[in-house]
């Protein structure tokens, strides 16, 4: 499979649950022309999107782009932007979230603008591409991506003679030394929702796919337990801090060396240096641990799309900036530097502001992350209920990481809601 949405297409077509194709408020022509003038909204919540669109107004005198800041996604922007496509009364563009957008094709809350697209789909990287397409039909434009790999405490390693680890099994052995050293000193912290499902993503061990008209949920497949059960396996032999990800222990933690590791996505790097300035120097970056040695598989946790939502009478406007978002040079710098986005953009990854770090001690982190962003895996497929999933899944992880549960039951429980949810909802859900 080429694309995450390509898995999907048979399972979107079975929804029952279909919103209805009203026309939006938009003013303009209506003539879907983007030659002639047209006035188009867009509602997002990243940090310097007000100033792209100011940018894209002044360059693009035929379209005017109206900016609204919405809460994010999972804290109230979704539903909104659910019920305005329901009411009628929805913008033309909105910030969606790759794990949402299987969910708001499900709910035929996404207008297609293939016509408008022609070759731009090589412009991007491929999972990023895949995920906002579905078929022949293309949802919107990629804007960042989240490639993962392995920042690490080098001020540490260097102290105990260890090098970043080229496998998960040298990765163990990292752990076993690190504790050794010191008992206060860990690893790495538990993963939850979209950070674990990063961990998965990369070792081939998918979630959600099509099977003709329905959904396969396969949350607890041989992939998967082999995944959870090598992080059971280091958290049982007390090699993973107790401190939550994104805690204030977790911050503290990384800034004193007794967390020695992250694996995570390109944009954790302004989550460490923004939560934990007591380790500026010490910090370097390294391609992410493979469960066979040789290979250069990725996983990816975060990034959104410019999406266009139905009913939007200017699709050719909509798209036009949705694509000048996510690919002009200057507008996406100004992203680096103010929301710390990674581009999804191929041309885009070696920008000016993509540079060296004093926190990393001077190395150019985004190399690493270049090189990587080819390698994320492009099968996976998020679900059309992630939400829900995601708040299931975190209810086990939870108890897992602190030796209430496993993290293959928590998959497993999960797996199940889902299914179950599934069915509530109308979808068809395969055996």
């Amino acid at each position: 499979m080429k694309h995450n949405f390509t898995r999907i297409a048979g399972a979107v077509g079975a929804v029952t649950l279909t919103l209805a194709a009203a026309g939006c408020s938009e003013a303009g022509t209506g003539s879907d022309s983007a030659s002639e003038m047209a006035s188009i909204t867009f509602w997002g919540w990243t940090p310097g999107y007000e100033d792209a669109v100011a940018s894209f107004n002044a360059a693009h005198p035929n379209i005017e782009v109206t900016y609204q800041t919405v809460q994010p996604g999972a804290k109230g922007g979704y539903q909104k932007m659910l019920n305005a496509v329901k009411a009628g009364n929805a913008p033309c563009l909105a910030q969606v979230g790759y794990e949402t957008m299987p969910s708001f094709a499900a709910q035929g809350a996404l207008q297609d603008v293939s016509k408008h697209v022609g070759s731009a789909g090589s412009e991007y990287q491929k999972a990023a591409w895949g995920s906002v397409s579905l078929g022949g039909a293309v949802y919107g434009a990629p804007v960042d991506t989240g490639p993962m790999a392995l920042f690490y405490n080098k001020k540490l390693f260097d102290s105990l003679g260890l090098q970043p680890p080229a496998t998960w099994a040298e990765y163990r052995a990292a752990a076993e030394k690190i504790h050794a050293s010191d008992p206060k000193r860990f690893v790495s912290s538990p993963y939850m929702d979209y950070d674990y499902a990063g961990l998965a993503w990369q070792a081939g061990a998918d979630w959600f796919a099509a099977d003709k008209d329905a959904w396969k949920v396969d949350m607890a497949s041989a992939d998967n337990k082999k995944v959870a059960d090598y992080w059971q396996g280091l958290a049982g032999d007390g090699l993973i801090s107790s401190a939550p990800m994104y805690d204030q222990a977790w911050y503290t933690g990384l800034g004193d060396g007794n967390i020695a590791t992250v694996v995570g996505a390109v944009w954790q790097a302004g989550v460490i240096k923004g939560g934990a300035k007591a380790g500026e120097g010490q910090w370097a970056v390294a391609p992410m641990p493979q469960w066979e040695k040789g290979d250069t598989k990725v996983g990816n946790a975060g990034g959104s799309a410019t999406a266009v939502l139905k009913g939007c009478k200017n699709s050719a406007a909509a798209w036009e900036f949705a694509h000048w978002l996510g690919t002009d040079k200057d507008a996406f710098g100004a992203l680096v530097e103010k929301a710390s986005l990674y581009p999804a953009a191929n041309d885009l990854l070696k920008l000016p502001q993509l540079k060296a770090d004093p926190y990393f001690g001077g190395q150019q982190i985004y190399d690493v992350f270049a090189a990587a962003a080819p390698d994320v895996h492009p099968g996976w497929t998020w679900g059309p209920l992630m939400t829900s999933t995601v708040a299931d899944l975190n209810d086990g992880l939870g108890k897992a990481w602190t030796g209430k549960g496993t993290i293959a039951e928590a998959l497993s429980h999960a797996q199940d809601s889902t299914q179950t949810e599934m069915r509530k909802q109308g979808l068809t859900v395969a055996p």
